[in-house]
């Protein structure tokens, strides 16, 4: 036995271990600890033989080659072929989503989209919660390529938490709906920020970028520092660029060589002293808006046509700039032929009327006749009205209230002939209380004999002065009222309300600009 156990073998014996089950003793452990034994001591007692090492690993893709991946497994990865397809499908399927709703995807080839329909679904829901429509949807279709929680709801907490207004969302989105890819730290802070530093109140701003929210796309070393810079530069005060930029933002979006600069540079051949434009920018910021080559070189050029001197242009488009932006050679055609008919001024002298009143072409008809007729009312003729709107166009911009007040005064305390309101029909546009009555109630108290004109067409200050002298002797009547541009040309003071224009509803068109 002992010899059968330790005699040479070519092979050393494989160790069999016996399956135990429940039913084994430990009796039975002995003789697998003693095959055991044997079998080491056979290993040991046997020449030596060449180490086996395991073979080195083979690569991925020889394994790939000898052992392909069942079609079942659960850890087959499919291939870049597959998951392109499979991104296509989906993709598809958002697409046929989209076009079941209106919205054309055409222009959403390059973008990362949501990768389920149901996600698309919460985003066009939350698109058109912000009041926008398919159709806005199609004007800037890459909306679709921002993300609710990272894009749109930072952008528009931090918009609401400035103070713009959720009535004005939907408008300010359908002009730059390019905010809501905007980063609230890197692209809208800083031009908040740049407003504010513009003297620009904070509860300005909001409403300056509801007017023009392009502003937020805009960067702040470019064009809106130029044309800032600019604007100073010609003249415009620095204290009063705050009340600009509220007025009419669009000015930090044009080019001055191409916009701001070719504009003031045309006003200045026609007249204007440079200091005198800056003035105007100051007071009437959006009239830069308007088209140098499609309105204000045509509608110059209008207003020579109809009568107005070459060297009172300054004067008309000093007294209102606005004329330089409207559809103008209609209007003055239809204005001559209503002064005409109605208040008797023939063609030549109407040139005169928009010279003194260039507010003239935007008169209502009615206000014209209503005026008209109470003039007539007064007693005077027609050839009387007409020499008196020649005169004094203003006559029909006045409040009548006041013009009735003020003629009830002349004819019964002031005891003078209406011829002298024809040769002087400024005198309604003086203040009752504050001018007419007290000077006349000085004239009649010291016995003086005087015009109208020397009465009232000076300064309080002159007027004192007057009352020194024992008698008029030779008039100082001075000319009527006319437009002075020096008037323009001092710093600006806070605006006066002085004037006896009727506000309500005498002219076409309004422009206020204020928030």
């Amino acid at each position: 036995m002992k010899a059968l156990l330790f005699s040479s073998h070519p092979k050393p014996p494989i160790p069999c271990f016996p399956r135990l089950t429940p039913h084994h003793h430990h009796h039975h452990q002995a003789p697998l600890k003693i095959l055991y034994c044997r079998t080491i001591s056979a290993a040991a007692s046997a020449p030596s033989a060449p180490a086996r090492h395991p073979p080195p690993p083979r690569r991925k893709s020889e394994q790939a080659k000898s052992n392909p991946p069942r079609a079942s497994s659960l850890y087959a990865r499919p291939s870049l072929a597959e998951m392109k397809a499979a991104r296509a499908a989906t993709r598809a399927q958002v697409y046929d989503f989209l076009r079941s709703l209106g919205v054309v995807p055409d222009e959403l080839d390059g973008l990362e989209l949501p990768a389920t329909v149901d996600v698309m679904r919460e985003r066009v829901d939350f698109l058109r919660s912000l009041g926008l429509s398919v159709a806005d949807i199609n004007a800037y279709p890459l909306v679709l390529g921002c993300s609710v929680k990272k894009n749109m709801v930072p952008v528009l907490d931090y918009l609401g938490k400035i103070g713009v207004r959720r009535s004005a969302l939907t408008d300010f989105l359908r002009r730059y709906p390019q905010v809501l890819h905007a980063s609230v730290v890197v692209d809208l802070a800083p031009v908040v920020k740049y407003l504010q530093g513009m003297d620009i109140k904070p509860a300005h701003v909001p409403r300056v970028l509801e007017r023009y929210p392009e502003l937020l796309g805009f960067k702040l070393e470019g064009t809106m520092s130029t044309s800032v810079a600019y604007l100073i530069g010609i003249g415009v005060a620095r204290r009063e660029l705050g009340g600009v930029l509220t007025r009419y933002p669009e000015v930090l979006g044009m080019r001055v060589g191409r916009v701001i600069k070719p504009f003031v540079e045309h006003l200045e051949g026609i007249g204007l002293p440079t200091l005198a434009v800056a003035r105007l920018i100051e007071k009437r910021p959006h009239i830069l808006g308007f088209s140098l080559e499609d309105q204000v070189k045509p509608n110059v050029g209008a207003l020579v046509e109809f009568g107005i001197k070459e060297e009172s242009l300054a004067s008309v488009v000093a007294q209102y700039p606005d004329i330089l932006g409207m559809e103008l050679r209609a209007k003055l055609a239809a204005q001559q032929s209503l002064f005409e008919s109605s208040v008797l001024v023939d063609r030549d002298e109407f040139g005169r009327v928009i010279e003194k009143m260039p507010q003239a072409v935007s008169l209502s008809r009615s206000a014209i006749l209503k005026h008209v007729e109470f003039l007539k009312s007064c007693g005077f003729l027609l050839k009387q009205v007409s020499k008196m709107v020649i005169g004094c166009p203003q006559l029909l911009a006045l409040n009548l209230d006041i013009m009735k007040m003020s003629f009830e005064y002349f004819h019964s305390e002031m005891d003078r002939d209406l011829e002298e309101l024809v040769d002087f029909p400024a005198f309604f546009t003086y203040g009752l209380e504050s001018t007419i009555r007290p000077r006349n109630q000085m004239i009649v108290k010291k016995g003086l004999k005087c015009s109208l004109g020397w009465m009232l067409n000076c300064s309080d200050a002159k007027f004192e002065e007057r009352m020194q002298y024992d008698s008029i002797g030779i008039e100082e009547v001075e000319a009527e009222p006319v437009f002075d541009m020096k008037t323009l040309l001092q710093p600006r003071e806070e605006d006066e309300s002085g004037s006896e224009c009727d506000e309500d509803a005498d002219y076409e068109d309004s422009d206020d600009d204020s928030f």
